[in-house]
């Protein structure tokens, strides 16, 4: 009998997928002075965490009923090759293996070593250094990460979906913990006493373009919320527990990122959050002192490894489909007996590794972001198309699940990525061109083969 992911699967694959690097990392970036690109108000910064997560409930609802009616794992590379042509499609999946997952990957991955080190207790000092290879303590880390995941992936669904389980539940108990603590703690230390009732200037910050720019961080931190799409035909009873699975793992992690925003920013003053890639460490160090916070520097590390699985179950999907759709990539598309697309998840992992190895995590997220919430969009948008199809064929598919609050759901998720990309138009127009020079292979080999 062949093995399915269980509603539960599917849901803590989106709440780990969300809460990964983005979280612990984005507000580092919103900070900032308005000069050098931030938000630094903090009710405006609360704002875009509350729109990045309508935005994102938005995109879920509406990627349910996409999901449905295209009834194919894959994500966007199957969503898009139905609605509007193979190319498209087949570019979505090039982006995904090659930026969507496995620099997601490979971010979760630095992220893990940076919050491990501290527990280390040894400088992150080049061990290799030739050219541009640098290795460090924490990427020897995030290595070791990679490793351990793709040996829980390669023993099948069942082994990845119980693992996906027990370090969610892991990461979600550390973030409740996380919320409670400044408050027992209340007195023992002192706090950025930060004001977060809305200023004179917020309205004006809220409408310009940096706002946009840094929903670009936030977006990034959101992105996941259509992790289940890309398993939905390993699913049991799709119908059903796919929206499920998108709309409440968002709404959670909505709420959670709101609330631990609210606690970086009430712990710790602007200047001690500026760049900052460990937040949580920051913070705990705080509130805790050095030799307590080392505890939670470990727990950090393993909730972000529920990310790196989460990415390992989905990424995999996307390779192994277009393995089957082009003879080129067919290695890919193969499966070991227990049901793992065994050669993807070493592409996938390949990948990953070499991104550890080469890159650094501020070089990955911009780029990300605004790459990922293209297609997104386009999938989003899609929603009208296939909508007029069936107006136009007369055939309904039972299997298939309408978006709430359509149209509006689709139009607010489209105005605001719009709003978003417009920045880069006009702000830094390199991040599209460099997103393009991406794609540019990938029609090659798309016509090619």
């Amino acid at each position: 009998m062949a093995q399915k992911y269980t509603r539960s699967v599917a849901t803590n694959m989106v709440i780990a997928n969300m809460i990964g690097t983005g979280i612990f990392t984005s507000l580092g970036f919103q900070v900032l002075s308005a000069e050098a690109g931030g938000i630094p108000d903090p009710f405006s910064i609360l704002m875009i965490w509350l729109l990045g997560g309508i935005v994102s409930l938005c995109g879920a609802i509406v990627y349910g009923e996409v999901a449905t009616r295209v009834n194919r794992s894959g994500g966007e590379y199957a969503f898009l090759s139905d609605i509007y042509h193979p190319l498209l499609g087949f570019l979505s999946g090039w982006i995904s293996m090659f930026v969507g997952f496995s620099a997601a990957i490979a971010s979760l991955a630095l992220a893990t070593g940076e919050y491990f080190l501290p527990v280390l207790n040894i400088p992150n000092d080049p061990l290799i250094k030739l050219g541009i290879l640098e290795i460090t303590p924490s990427k020897l880390v995030g290595i070791s990460v990679l490793l351990i995941v793709l040996l829980i992936q390669l023993r099948g669904p069942k082994w990845g979906g119980v693992f996906q389980n027990v370090m969610t539940y892991v990461k979600l108990i550390l973030i409740v913990t996380f919320l409670v603590i400044p408050f027992i703690f209340l007195g023992d230390y002192e706090t950025s006493g930060i004001s977060f009732a809305p200023a004179k200037e917020s309205p004006d910050t809220i409408f310009s373009l940096a706002f946009a720019g840094s929903l670009v961080y936030v977006m990034f931190a959101y992105s996941g919320w259509n992790a289940s799409t890309y398993i939905v035909g390993n699913l049991e009873n799709p119908k059903k527990n796919l929206p499920f699975s998108l709309i409440v793992g968002t709404l959670v992690v909505t709420v959670i990122y709101i609330l631990m925003n609210f606690v970086f920013m009430y712990v710790a003053t602007f200047n001690e959050l500026e760049l900052q890639v460990d937040l949580g460490n920051i913070v705990a160090n705080k509130i805790l002192g050095t030799r307590i916070g080392l505890v939670f520097s470990l727990v950090f590390s393993l909730a972000l490894i529920s990310g790196v699985n989460a990415m390992f179950i989905a990424a995999p999907r996307v390779a192994e489909q277009i393995g089957k759709d082009y003879s080129l990539f067919r290695l890919l598309g193969k499966q070991s007996k227990n049901e793992t697309p065994k050669n993807a998840l070493y592409f996938i992992f390949i990948i990953s590794l070499l991104l550890v190895i080469f890159s650094s995590f501020q070089e990955i997220i911009q780029y990300m972001g605004i790459t990922l919430s293209t297609f997104s969009l386009l999938t989003v948008f899609g929603v009208f198309i296939l909508r007029k199809r069936e107006k136009k064929s007369g055939e309904y598919s039972s299997n298939s699940i309408k978006a709430w609050g359509y149209p509006i759901t689709p139009i607010i998720y489209i105005l605001v990525t719009l709003w978003m990309i417009s920045f880069f138009l006009i702000d830094d127009p390199m991040v599209l061109t460099w997103s393009l020079l991406t794609m540019v292979p990938a029609v090659i080999i798309y016509y090619a083969t």
